[in-house]
């Protein structure tokens, strides 16, 4: 964490009051990681002043959109929720053949840096969503996996949420089908975003049970 990341965290204890002043109101939601606005657009829709922030625009041009780094976003601005989508190719168990490569060049160690500033930043709700992989060992269990077929969408995705002051998620719509589309995607300049892209039906879930906090 940098000097000005450390200094902006000085503020936490008054982040955590204004917080709880918050409580049943709409609230300020960043949505790390994310250029689909998906879960921005569904927190909107609930009436939270909810941004998005990737280090490319957003796909859908949205002007609620924050274009830089996460962590300066996290740490130099005061939110209520934070809600992150940080990048799994250094931590995700399907990439487990070059975890040698990645742990010794220092990529795995600057991601489980930045999950772990992202984990401990000063905010009051907080939910961090990663695949299973190595966040688990080097970092804590996650406190749900979830899939998307407990949401609408009758494909198979393990997803694990880190959370703080945030309650695991209930299933929605429970449908029947266990394909698993996201990872038999041909291979394309748009596979990635895809792949990352989050679900209409757990972003629904989460504005409805989180917002709602």
């Amino acid at each position: 964490m940098g000097q000005a990341a450390w200094e902006a965290g000085q503020g936490a204890e008054a982040s955590e009051d204004r917080g709880a002043e918050q409580e049943g109101k709409p609230m300020r939601v960043l949505v790390a990681c994310e250029r689909s606005g998906v879960v921005r657009e569904a927190f909107r829709r609930r009436g939270h002043d909810a941004w998005s922030c990737d280090l490319v625009p957003a796909d859908d041009g949205s002007h609620f959109h924050i274009l830089g780094d996460a962590e300066v976003a996290v740490w130099s601005q005061w939110w209520d929720m934070l809600v992150a989508f940080p990048p799994c190719t250094c931590l995700a168990s399907s990439g487990a053949r070059w975890m040698v490569e990645k742990r010794f060049d220092g990529r795995q160690k600057d991601a489980l840096g930045f999950i772990w500033s992202l984990m401990s930043a000063p905010v009051d709700k907080i939910a961090v969503e990663n695949p299973i992989g190595i966040i688990s060992s080097q970092i804590r269990k996650p406190d749900q996996i979830i899939q998307p077929w407990m949401f609408g969408h009758g494909e198979t995705k393990a997803t694990c949420l880190w959370l703080k002051n945030l309650p695991c998620l209930v299933p929605t719509d429970i449908v029947g089908g266990r394909e698993q589309r996201v990872w038999k995607m041909a291979p394309s300049p748009e596979r990635a975003r895809l792949r990352s892209q989050t679900y209409q039906g757990i972003a629904e879930a989460m504005a409805d049970q989180w917002g709602a906090r």
